[in-house]
């Protein structure tokens, strides 16, 4: 069983940035695809970004160019650095393995835009 343990969030300013760090347990970290994911109030959960064994990334439109996926493997660390924060980036965000998701999901890490 993987446990997923996210921080890093907190309150920003428009146009802030912030880094979301998530650590895995597991000792096969390495071979999976990794995501990040959101759930803003009253919204399915989406896929922000995603980042593959070999470091190949994708993200979704409205992140591309602010966004940026990375992982350690080494240390079973995913990150998301987050650039020009705007308000419709506020969300409750988690990291998971993607297509499928672990059946446990962390406890996500609350990221919050706000003048």
């Amino acid at each position: 069983q993987v446990q997923l343990v996210e921080s890093g969030g907190g309150l920003v300013q428009p146009g802030g940035s912030l880094r979301l760090s998530c650590v895995a347990s597991g000792s096969i970290f390495s071979i999976y695809v990794m995501g990040w994911y959101r759930q803003a109030p009253g919204k399915q959960r989406e896929v922000v970004a995603g980042i593959t064994s070999e470091d190949t990334t994708h993200y979704v439109d409205s992140v591309k160019g602010r966004f940026t996926i990375s992982r350690d493997n080494a240390k079973n660390m995913v990150y998301l650095q987050m650039n020009s924060l705007k308000p419709e980036d506020t969300a409750v965000y988690y990291c998971n393995r993607l297509t499928p998701p672990f059946a446990s999901w962390g406890q996500g890490t609350q990221v919050t835009v706000s003048s």
